[in-house]
């Protein structure tokens, strides 16, 4: 059976429905989690070393790429890794922190965003036959840079949405999203949200709306990861 590493950062950032696609195309997933406690930051733990899997799956997590002193002890190790393992042939699918921490692995910049994101957002895709236009779950304060000699594939106007170079995708929105984590999130904290003009009971509602749409578009885009241009 294929293997796939997933680097959870917390329990707040499960696979979600990417893991479940990826379980129906044969992998085998293995889930290494950053943060034993979601409130404590710093982790010492030996990342493991995903040039042993086929695939490298990164998730999401409310932490910033750029919070060098908040997750110092262990973001820096977790991009020299990613890097590693796309050096080495091994296809990386990164999701929003996920997706950045793949753009600092190969060079780009991750840097607070004027405009955050929340919610259901249509995109501009130059593949929509793989990568439709959405709508796709947003929630993210970063945005990236596309790495040098990779593509961007869709974007919004006001960041890039998902890079492709070799094997390696990233993406900036959350295609793994399910109406169970994003009930999880707003129960976390919907401040967030509120402050930004963003009704939570209209977010989780849309939510249940997309649910089945979004499988279907998030299966096509990990389809299109796994099997190549």
């Amino acid at each position: 059976m294929k293997r796939a590493l997933v680097i959870e950062h917390d329990e707040r950032g499960p696979v979600a429905g990417v893991g479940e696609h990826l379980v129906e195309r044969g992998f085998e997933l293995e889930v290494f989690r950053v943060l034993d406690d979601a409130d404590d930051p710093v982790s010492t733990k030996p990342f493991p070393d995903a040039t042993d899997y086929d695939i490298l799956i990164l998730t999401g997590s409310p932490c910033s790429v750029t919070d060098t002193e908040g997750i110092g002890s262990w973001i820096g190790r977790e991009i020299e890794m990613v890097g590693r393992a796309h050096e080495s042939g091994v296809p990386v699918l990164g999701l929003c922190f996920g997706g950045q921490v793949l753009a600092a692995a190969l060079g780009g910049e991750v840097s607070r965003t004027d405009r955050p994101e929340f919610g259901w957002h249509l995109i501009e895709s130059d593949l929509p036959e793989v990568v439709a236009e959405g709508p796709w779950f947003e929630w993210h304060f970063d945005t990236f840079t596309v790495p040098e000699g990779a593509v961007e594939v869709a974007r919004t106007g006001d960041t890039p949405q998902v890079f492709r170079i070799g094997r390696s995708v990233g993406t900036q929105f959350h295609p793994e999203i399910t109406p169970r984590l994003t009930d999880l999130w707003v129960g976390m904290d919907a401040s967030d949200l509120v402050a930004h003009g963003v009704d939570p009971d209209a977010m989780l509602a849309e939510t249940r709306a997309e649910a089945e749409g979004n499988r279907s578009r998030s299966d096509a885009l990990v389809d299109w990861f796994l099997d190549g241009d």
